[in-house]
């Protein structure tokens, strides 16, 4: 028996009287619903008030829309589907720019697109997904955009089929030839009497051939003026409806009949507003039981499809804009039926068009109309007049047809994947109509939000790579589809996210990123995409915590087991290759200043240990995954770090968790048994170390973190290091790298390194790989005693013991020549090893000079015998003047600033003993640097070194006028030169040299 409080509402809802029906209010909190309905109503409510955004749209007219998508949160078993139904203006946070649904379509103008009215358009600054808004709503708000549910008309479309233009004889209308504007604009009295004045011509008289004739000239009429909004409107309303559906009914001449149904059906498309009176239903009636009368009659039914489908579009539109969940117009079920019959196989083509556009049409609408086409059969009739119909705009009409049938029920979709296949629904994604791919990622989409074969379409291998083969479409909307799909895949299977990644999914989302950033003057299709990709960027990076635990606790569980079990091994098997995706995530720009944050760095800092532990045998990973996994995830590990690195306004905020986390584990595998992974280990080394080393240390925080990373590599590195100096090939090159990452700024490695045992080490390699002056090995080595000699109160004695001197004598001699031969292909011109070796050169000289120049001011003996000691010791060098003096003219500045004081330095040291270096060509090289040079000072030092290899020479200077007459000239025109103070100086510099050239 039923309660009291079900008959009540069923009472309620019955009532004939629309004014005694039952209202929606009345309806949610009757009693029968026991408050099921109260909360959901209250938070609505709430969120309505609380959020000023909500309260705008309300006082701008948006108002509080509510249908069944949203007030039923319960069970009640209504289809999941209207879940993808627009969010109500209540939800101020949901409220986007034209992409999103809307559901309220507007009226049709004549020939022209009928497109559904935009949502309120959020300013551009605002963000998409904020606040409490998670990735499924936004998704489901992306689903179905204003571009898919774009609606056109069904009578006089010239893609179904093409009309013959209506003419009418104004000199024998029986009534005032008005123009369409002069009948919007008329007057009440004005409009009744033409309109008394239309109706009275219409009404049923004679058949004699000349009414009929004036009949057919007034409906002619009639067909010109209701192609305009306004005028049809007032028709429409007007007894002029229920005149036109009796002649319908009545009229013997098929010629009046048919004008009659043109005119009703240009009345329906045009019409902007119905009354609740105006006798639709009866119309409706009129035009199914002739079409069931005259089914055979594919002439006839072509006539008759149009106007019936355009008046059931209007009743939908209508009740939809009306929010009338019981209907104001009853359809007869009949209508339905001789629709669904005319999309079966046997029609005409035509046919064929017209019930799959009144199909789309209605579809459009969400109300309850569009029901009455959800059939068993409706998905695979629609599927089939696809794929066998040889007109693409059909086509294109049926699919469009099945996606927004989609959008009310996925049955019907899914009906027709369980009767042709995925393979099959899959191969029309390589379509080459544009618009169909666009409306199949939709209703993927709109699947996969539903959750109908959800498990079977996110495990599907070929599923996903389908989709991002779409990414390569040039349409933007079909992109964000794709994105879209791929998004709730990835919601339901996260392991997809690597053969995503492996499919270069991350490049396609950095492409479009670039090309779809908001800006002011975008595209609506570049702003759907833009949103698309910020709700899939969101997801993969709120996975990536996720992914990266499950790696750390499946490691974990089998941490210090010799022999983990099955269930574990099958844990590691699915989590472990995962490790791919964070290693393509972090190699993104897009991805990595997201996902790089203190708590990462420090689960990544933990991986690294268990790397560490797998590197040890600490953990038995090979037994549980093999060898080659084991080896793949300390690689992808290491690169992943690598990858961080390159990017120091990554690391730079987070140095403590880098020094903390990463650089001990990394420490240990500096040392590891795989070559590989010391290699990698020692190449990220160098660039973090480089770059926490380069940093400003006035915060207290970055002094501390600089303080503990010293205390690692005094402690943990250094120690061991001079094994890795002697190892084969290629370790010492990354080894010697490190350490000059170490030196580069001053620090105080540099000490330490001096009193370590590794200079012995260093210069050994140095020697073995002498050969080859200008590998990576002596690159990295240059480099070393570069930075080690040259920092502040460097102490050059214990390198003098290693060979300082003759290794400069040797390397810098070959590089010289090299460099002076002209050899661009090995890189010399301005290379850092020659550079490199002249700074080298340039501090073993000036620490020379300063203790010659001590010696010579002190009275002290012992100071004397330390100078002559290491002027003896350096004499060696001497051989590399004619070398300096060969590289001033290379044009090179860097070169020329190093390689000019060095040779002042050498000639005020040794210039006595360098009597062999005046040869003439290296004089012409001096000439011309001296004419290189346009400053005083530069000229003033070149001038001096001059003079004190040509006075060193003595009696032979005078050969240099003879075998070198261009010095001669420059020194002379230098000598006549002295507009500045500066130039005088040089001026008495050149004539003093040219005197002793003379004597």
């Amino acid at each position: 028996m039923p309660t009291l409080e079900f008959e009540s509402l069923l009472h309620g809802l019955l009532q004939k009287d629309p004014d005694k029906r039952m209202n929606w209010d009345q309806l949610l909190s009757h009693s029968f619903w026991k408050g099921a309905f109260s909360e959901e109503l209250t938070n609505l409510s709430g969120e309505a008030l609380d959020s000023s955004r909500g309260m705008e749209q309300y006082e701008e007219g948006v108002g509080p829309s509510r249908n069944s998508s949203q007030v039923v949160s319960k069970s009640f078993g209504l289809d999941s589907m209207a879940e993808i139904r627009p969010k109500s203006a209540l939800d101020g946070e949901a409220r986007e720019s034209i992409f999103l649904l809307s559901s309220r379509p507007t009226p049709r103008t004549s020939g022209a697109t009928r497109e559904t009215v935009p949502r309120t358009v959020q300013t551009q600054g605002s963000m998409f997904i904020g606040g409490l808004r998670d990735v499924t709503c936004c998704v489901k708000d992306l689903v179905y955009t204003d571009n898919d549910l774009t609606v056109t008309p069904i009578i006089d479309n010239p893609k179904i089929m093409k009309s013959a233009p209506v003419r009418f004889d104004s000199k024998t209308l029986i009534v005032p030839a008005h123009s369409a504007d002069r009948l919007s604009s008329m007057s009440g009295g004005d409009w009744s009497a033409f309109l008394q004045q239309l109706c009275g011509a219409l009404e049923p008289g004679e058949r004699a051939g000349g009414t009929v004739r004036s009949k057919l000239n007034l409906l002619c009429y009639l067909c010109t003026v209701a192609s305009h909004k306004d005028t049809a409107t007032r028709l429409i309303n007007s007894p002029l409806l229920h005149l036109l559906t009796q002649h319908l009914r009545t009229a013997p001449n098929w010629d009046v009949k048919a004008k009659v149904m043109r005119v009703i059906g240009l009345l329906a498309s045009h019409c902007v507003e119905l009354k609740n009176d105006t006798p639709v239903t009866e119309a409706l009636h009129a035009f199914t039981e002739l079409v069931r009368e005259n089914f055979r009659n594919s002439k006839l039914k072509q006539c008759l499809l149009p106007p019936l489908g355009e008046l059931l579009y209007l009743i939908a539109s209508q009740e939809e804009k009306r929010e009338s969940p019981g209907g104001l117009w009853a359809v007869p079920a009949a209508a339905y039926t001789v629709l669904t019959r005319c999309l079966r196989e046997g029609e005409e083509l035509v046919v064929h068009h017209m019930a799959v556009k009144i199909v789309e049409n209605v579809c459009t609408t969400v109300s309850h109309h569009a029901q009455g086409f959800i059939t068993g059969e409706i998905g695979p009739m629609l599927w089939y007049l696809y794929t066998h119909s040889t007109v693409d705009a059909l086509r294109v009409t049926a699919i469009s047809a099945l996606c927004r049938i989609t959008r009310h029920s996925a049955s019907a979709f899914q009906s027709v994947m369980d009767k042709v296949g995925l393979p099959a629904v899959l191969s029309s994604l390589v379509s080459g109509i544009g618009r169909v791919q666009q409306l199949m990622l939709t209703m993927f989409a709109a699947m996969l939000s539903s959750g109908a074969h959800l498990q079977r379409l996110v495990q599907d291998k070929d599923f996903v790579t389908r989709m991002i083969r779409s990414l390569e479409s040039p349409s933007c909307m079909i992109r964000g589809k794709a994105f879209l799909v791929l998004v709730q895949v990835l919601m339901n299977n996260r392991e997809m996210l690597l053969l995503c990644c492996n499919s270069r999914l991350v490049m396609y989302i950095e492409r479009d990123v670039r090309k779809a950033t908001p800006g002011r003057e975008q595209q609506s299709s570049n702003e759907y995409l833009s949103k698309c990709l910020d709700v899939l960027i969101r997801h993969i990076v709120q996975e990536l915590p996720g992914i990266l635990g499950d790696i750390l606790s499946a490691l974990g569980n089998i941490a210090g087991r010799k022999h983990p079990s099955t269930t574990q091994a099958k844990q590691l098997k699915q989590c472990l290759p995962m490790m791919g995706v964070v290693l393509h995530l972090l190699s993104s720009q897009i991805f990595r200043p997201q996902i790089v944050t203190e708590e990462f760095l420090v689960k990544f800092g933990a991986l690294l240990h268990h790397v560490t532990s797998i590197d040890s045998s600490g953990t038995s990973l090979e037994r549980a995954v093999g060898q080659p996994a084991a080896e793949e995830l300390i690689r992808s590990t290491l690169s992943a770090v690598e990858a961080i690195t390159q990017h120091p306004s990554v690391i730079t905020p987070h140095q403590s968790a880098v020094v903390d986390s990463i650089l001990p584990p990394l420490t240990s595998l500096a040392f590891s048994k795989n070559v590989e992974w010391r290699i990698l280990s020692l190449r990220v080394l160098s660039e973090i170390t480089l770059l926490l080393l380069s940093q400003e240390t006035a915060q207290e925080g970055r002094a501390c973190a600089s303080n503990r990373l010293l205390s690692l590599i005094t402690e943990a590195l250094l120690p061991q290091y001079e094994s890795l100096l002697l190892e084969p090939d290629p370790v010492p090159v990354y080894a010697l790298k490190l350490l000059v990452s170490l030196t580069e700024h001053d620090s105080p490695v540099s000490k330490l390194i001096e009193e370590s045992r590794l200079l012995p080490a260093v210069f050994q390699v140095i020697s073995e790989h002498q050969v080859n002056s200008l590998s990576s090995t002596m690159q990295n080595a240059v480099a070393l005693l570069s930075n080690l000699t040259g920092h502040r109160d460097a102490n050059l004695q214990p390198f003098y013991q290693e060979g300082l001197v003759e290794f400069l004598h040797t390397v810098l001699m070959d590089v010289g020549a090299l460099y002076l031969a002209g050899e661009e292909q090995a890189g010399l011109k301005g290379s850092s090893v020659l550079l490199s070796l002249l700074e080298i050169l340039h501090t073993v000289l000036r620490s020379t000079s300063t203790v010659v120049r001590q010696a010579l001011q002190s009275e002290r003996g012992e100071d004397s015998q330390k100078a002559e000691g290491l002027l003896l010791l350096n004499k060696p060098l001497t051989d590399l003047i004619s070398l300096l003096i060969q590289m001033l003219p290379s044009g090179e500045p860097e070169v020329y600033e190093v390689a000019s004081q060095c040779l002042s330095l050498l000639v005020q040291l040794y210039a006595g003993n360098s009597l062999d270096c005046l040869r003439p060509g290296n004089i012409v090289s001096l000439a011309r640097a001296l004419e290189q040079q346009p400053l005083p000072k530069p000229q003033r030092l070149l001038l001096r070194v001059a003079k004190r290899l040509i006075t060193c020479r003595g009696s032979c200077a005078g050969d240099l006028q003879e075998e070198v007459p261009e010095l001669v000239q420059i020194l002379q025109r230098l000598a006549h030169s002295h507009r500045s103070h500066s130039e005088l100086n040089n001026s008495s510099l050149a004539i003093e040299i040219l005197k002793c050239i003379a004597s």
